[in-house]
């Protein structure tokens, strides 16, 4: 009995060592999976070496080249002639921008007395339109003075000639008719 439950023991413990083993293969390949990169990296390096040594090798490097032909062709020939040109033409640019600098000085000198201008136009008109304000404001309070002055003396002769007619009404009831 103690070797039949033994063995069945054993082959318990082998089971139970498998089943964890499995189950730890699954686990490494699950994280594998998940968290390792590596073999996708390596597929994208190995792609983009592929796409720059093959595609792009031969039309970089023969760019080059002509880049090259290119300054070498302007140092030997057009160096000389784009010195010999501008020995001759910087004179004649130099003058006609000193010329133009002139004109632009000119310009702006006009510019700053018309703005000169427009400010004196503007105090002038400002205190043109002050003063007919200032003006309109004392004819109208003349005229105000007239009407005033015009109604008391209006007022002032009412009461003189009333005054006189009440003088004359007394005066003629004491007069004797005339017959």
């Amino acid at each position: 009995m103690c070797t039949g439950s033994v063995s069945t023991i054993g082959e318990r413990m082998l089971t139970i060592m498998s089943n964890l083993l499995l189950q730890n293969t699954y686990i490494g390949e699950i994280y594998a999976r998940l968290f390792d990169h590596r073999p996708f990296v390596q597929g994208e390096i190995n792609f983009f070496l592929k796409e720059f040594e093959e595609k792009r090798n031969d039309r970089e490097i023969e760019q080059l080249f002509e880049i090259l032909e290119n300054v070498t062709e302007i140092r030997e020939t057009q160096l000389d002639k784009a010195q010999r040109q501008g020995d001759t033409n910087l004179c004649n640019l130099t003058g006609n921008l000193e010329v133009a600098l002139r004109m632009c000085s000119k310009i702006v000198e006009r510019e700053e007395e018309t703005s000169d201008r427009e400010e004196l136009l503007t105090y002038w008109r400002e205190k043109r339109r002050k003063e007919w304000e200032a003006f309109l404001k004392d004819i109208q309070d003349k005229n105000n003075q007239v009407d005033h002055a015009f109604v008391e003396k209006e007022n002032e002769l009412r009461k003189y000639y009333r005054e006189l007619e009440e003088k004359m009404h007394i005066s003629s009831q004491h007069v004797a008719p005339l017959s």
